[in-house]
């Protein structure tokens, strides 16, 4: 277990409960990157693998729990493209 990865990880996780909030709240994509989402979802998801694979240790969690943070901002980001697209047609 290494004390720079934890601290890592923390750091990261602690941007994602801002950044759902601002989706939620906004109800826009505005500087928004579904890419870039998924990008971060699979860095995450391949340091899950390496732990699970070569260096099982309780930090799993915490990439587990930052990927779901993604995941759930990834949900947000597809609910707030619907919201624009019927605002669009409203119009």
């Amino acid at each position: 277990m290494s004390i720079f990865e934890i601290i890592m990880l923390i750091c990261f996780g602690s941007a994602w409960p801002f950044a759902i909030a601002k989706s939620y709240r906004s109800r826009s994509n505005g500087g928004k990157s579904l890419f870039f989402l998924i990008i971060i979802v699979i860095g995450y998801i391949m340091g899950i693998m390496h732990k699970v694979f070569y260096n099982f240790d309780a930090v799993v969690y915490l990439y587990l729990f930052n990927g779901l943070m993604v995941g759930v901002d990834i949900g947000l980001y597809l609910r707030n493209r619907r919201i624009g697209r019927e605002q669009n047609y409203a119009v």
